[in-house]
């Protein structure tokens, strides 16, 4: 008696291996580490990756292409955002360096979550040292690939 493996619905728990990556090459990869668990519809997959997940079944591997702009929609000039050095200090940069491409993590103003943004450029001028940070996802505007393997669909 053979069964029919489940198959991924709106909210569930999966258990998988992913590799998200761009034309700069991968973003995140497990595997070769622990699979990753979540549940769709939670915010942990961009929701365009969670709809191409649907209906997959445990077991599969497959990889999955996303034009420009759907996964994480498009740059924004908005996610360029200016911070001086005084506020920089006030998150708990006082005394570090930084450089261009690092990537800084923030609080949410909750305190709750962290969101991260890469230093573009620097700027000293007569209000004093600032950072211009970009906020933008860094897979926005990119079109972006998506491999996964289903372990579990729960």
């Amino acid at each position: 008696m053979s069964t029919t493996p489940p198959t991924i619905a709106p909210g569930s728990f999966l258990t998988l291996h992913y590799r998200l990556s761009g034309p700069a090459g991968d973003v995140v990869n497990t595997f070769h580490a622990a699979p990753a668990t979540l549940t769709l519809g939670t915010g942990e997959l961009a929701p365009a990756v969670e709809a191409r997940l649907m209906g997959l079944a445990e077991g599969t591997r497959t990889t999955l292409e996303l034009p420009a702009g759907e996964a994480f929609g498009p740059r924004s000039p908005d996610m360029l955002q200016w911070l001086s050095r005084k506020e920089l200090n006030a998150l708990g940069g006082v005394g570090e360096q930084f450089a261009v491409g690092e990537v800084v993590k923030f609080p949410t103003p909750d305190g709750q979550g962290e969101f991260a943004g890469v230093i573009k450029e620097f700027r000293t001028d007569a209000k004093g040292e600032a950072v211009l940070f970009d906020f933008n996802h860094p897979l926005a505007g990119q079109p972006v690939t998506f491999e996964v393997l289903v372990i579990g669909v729960l």
